[in-house]
């Protein structure tokens, strides 16, 4: 793992150990006290307040993945998911949003250049949503396709101008082939955001359905998924923007988990440096240390675990070389696998905490949900990428054409 560099050590500009890298984290760090203020109006709203957004665009956390030509830092994904990773602690829903949203300014150089051209020509701080579930119907016309159809969970829809959009592309012999799965982009009067957004977590997403009708998008506004695999037009991409879309796009969707549950422990710590239920007070309950103890080494072990794999992703791209899909399998599932992994070890911090964690004003039952909601997103349902790593290692062909 990349650790923040020491006084006087030299660091890549776009690495953990930059100045620039723990800069944005102290940023991060310090936006907590604020995040935790506004937690409740957040849910409330079920929106993160426009005035945490504009502290996001201040501090630059949407421009960790932006290229540099819209004036972005094109940073390693690394500091992405860190600085993630520290406002997840203090809201879980704010930094849902921008990890969900900031990533796509990472998917927007896999475009055709004039698509980024026409979201930041001329404003760079514009901000795309997405819901990438392949509903629309999609008919192809000259210079383009006709796109229809609903989709749901939008995170962060209202703060944004345009959004992504997934749907397959028939063709003749294949009407529906997830071969052809594309991202299709569309700017913010072809759509329409249908606010129903009621949940039991990450209420403050703001996860609105997103409707279109009948609309032209032209070729250039669509990323087919499958030019992502190799050839001159990828490798002749920055070393960033060479990596598979959803090895980034299922970390972004992970990390805010992996964050909230590091605040549960928090608050945990914090209950039992106080509670007394009984003739021993919390703090010096064997039990009650094991669970802190047993929490605190597997949030660490699942950050290093994927802070180990992005390294190895990022110097594959930077040396045009491949990863062996049977490690990017392998990538996938542990990514999957972190939501549920959170919610056990919060479930278990939360009954250790005793009858006042589950009050509804309690912290910890408030981190709790978010984690719970976050494991209904299609990347942490662990099942099918278990599958398919399994069947993978008995010498079968992938089921997963994202890999």
């Amino acid at each position: 793992m990349n650790n923040l560099a020491e006084p006087g050590l030299q660091a890549s500009p776009h690495s953990m150990g930059s100045p620039r890298a723990v800069a944005l984290l102290e940023a991060a760090r310090d936006l907590q006290p604020l995040l935790l203020e506004r937690a409740a109006q957040c849910r409330a709203q079920r929106k993160v307040p426009d005035e945490t957004i504009a502290d996001f665009q201040q501090a630059g956390f949407f421009k960790i993945l932006q290229s540099q030509q819209y004036g972005g830092f094109e940073m390693d994904p690394q500091v992405f998911y860190a600085v993630g990773l520290e406002l997840a602690k203090a809201c879980m829903s704010s930094a849902w949003v921008l990890g969900v949203v900031a990533v796509h300014n990472w998917q927007m150089n896999l475009f055709d250049p004039q698509a980024s051209v026409d979201v930041w020509g001329d404003d760079p701080t514009v901000l795309v949503s997405s819901s990438y579930a392949p509903m629309g119907r999609v008919t192809p016309v000259d210079g383009g396709f006709m796109l229809s159809g609903r989709w749901s969970f939008s995170s962060g829809c209202e703060h944004c101008r345009w959004v992504f959009l997934g749907a397959v592309i028939p063709t003749e012999d294949a009407p529906w082939d997830m071969e052809n799965y594309s991202t299709f982009l569309l700017p913010r009067d072809d759509y329409t955001i249908e606010e129903n957004w009621d949940v039991v977590g990450l209420q403050g997403t703001g996860s609105h359905d997103i409707v279109v009708d009948n609309v032209f998008v032209p070729e250039h506004r669509v990323h087919r998924m499958r030019e992502d695999r190799g050839g001159e037009k990828h490798r002749a991409k920055a070393p960033l923007y060479r990596l598979p879309f959803m090895q980034v796009f299922s970390r972004a969707v992970c990390n805010a988990s992996l964050g909230a549950v590091e605040g549960v422990l928090e608050d945990y710590i914090a209950v039992a440096k106080t509670r007394v239920a009984g003739p021993v007070p919390m703090r010096d309950e064997p039990s009650a240390k094991k669970v802190a103890a047993d929490a605190k080494s597997a949030i660490e072990h699942m950050k290093l675990m994927m802070f180990h794999s992005f390294d190895r992703l990022m110097d594959a791209a930077r040396s045009d070389t491949e990863v062996p899909l049977l490690d990017r399998a392998l990538y996938r599932y542990e990514t999957s696998m972190v939501a549920d992994q959170c919610l056990a070890i919060s479930s278990r911090m939360l009954k250790a905490a005793g009858s006042g964690a589950i009050r509804n004003a309690s912290a910890m039952l408030g981190r709790h949900q978010d984690i719970l909601a976050s494991q209904a997103h299609i990347a942490n349902v662990s099942e099918p990428f278990a599958v398919n790593l399994g069947g993978m290692l008995f010498d079968q062909h992938s089921t997963d054409p994202s890999l």
